[in-house]
């Protein structure tokens, strides 16, 4: 069986005591393939109270964990009509707040930037902003889903985000039930705060942690997150915006999500570098 590479410190703040939280078999998790690991064990900061587990997939691990997609992750999926239904108030909110953006519902003769879609799913996000006008690209691990969104008319990369190299090119960066995913979520900050212009806009949707919803499942002992084989972490909303501040972000707008339970929206704007 696979093992996870274990965290020395904290993923969030480098705080070298960990303690243990709960764990749970996560067997009967859709993704969940042998020989990856059956039981994640997760893990709180009790320096920043951040909540994460014990380690984190190396490349044979993930290459298993990616080796196919839910069907409603597929792009072109039935649901992601539905998507664009659901990401069309996000997506005017966030380009009402792109630097070089029209004002809130009025057309403009050139597109209000460029969007980049981190993980992207269905693609029913980027899709909808690309028929909002930005200059779409789409990268995700999947090269399934990534050859198909390219036939939807997406420029689309199989690459992780910290391989791109387009420095200061994109207004608005989305990560939308991404970032949870990602080992190390202070190193993914930093590449979007790198790859975006000056005042461009980071888009981040997640659980949230901290919610009557949250606690509710925990005390019916029905709360899917914990066996989510594909999340490293558990933010709250307290959390992930101190965070997005140390990573050089204002957090200027939060929301509730409705694709899924618990889940949060925020927006924030990239500060220049010189208040970093």
């Amino acid at each position: 069986m696979l093992e996870r590479i274990p965290y020395r410190a904290c993923p969030l703040c480098g705080g070298k005591t960990i303690e243990q939280l709960v764990h749970y078999d996560c067997s009967n998790h859709p993704m969940y393939k042998a020989p990856l690991p059956n039981i994640m064990r997760w893990c709180r900061c009790p320096a920043c109270a951040h909540v994460f587990t014990d380690g984190y997939f190396d490349e044979p691990a993930l290459a298993i964990l990616f080796s196919d997609a839910q069907a409603t992750q597929q792009p072109g999926s039935d649901d992601s009509e539905l998507g664009r239904y659901r990401w069309a108030p996000v997506v005017e909110r966030v380009a009402a707040m792109a630097p070089s953006a029209p004002k809130r519902g009025r057309e403009a003769a050139v597109s209000p930037g460029r969007w980049l879609d981190v993980g992207f799913g269905n693609g029913a996000l980027i899709l909808t902003a690309q028929e909002w006008g930005f200059d779409p690209l789409a990268i995700d691990l999947r090269e399934n889903s990534v050859s198909t969104l390219s036939e939807l008319g997406v420029p689309a990369r199989c690459v992780a985000l910290e391989q791109l190299s387009e420095t200061g090119a994109f207004d608005v960066i989305s990560m939308a039930d991404v970032l949870e995913h990602m080992p190390f979520p202070p190193a993914a900050l930093a590449t979007a705060h790198r790859l975006l212009v000056e005042c461009g806009i980071v888009y981040i949707s997640m659980p949230n942690s901290d919610t009557a919803s949250w606690r509710s499942l925990d005390r019916k002992r029905k709360n899917p997150y914990w066996i989510e084989i594909e999340h490293y972490h558990n933010f709250t909303r307290a959390r992930l915006q101190a965070l997005l501040i140390e990573s050089g972000f204002d957090p200027i707008w939060y929301g509730i999500s409705t694709r899924y339970k618990c889940s949060m929206e925020v927006i924030a704007r990239r500060r220049g570098r010189s208040a970093n």
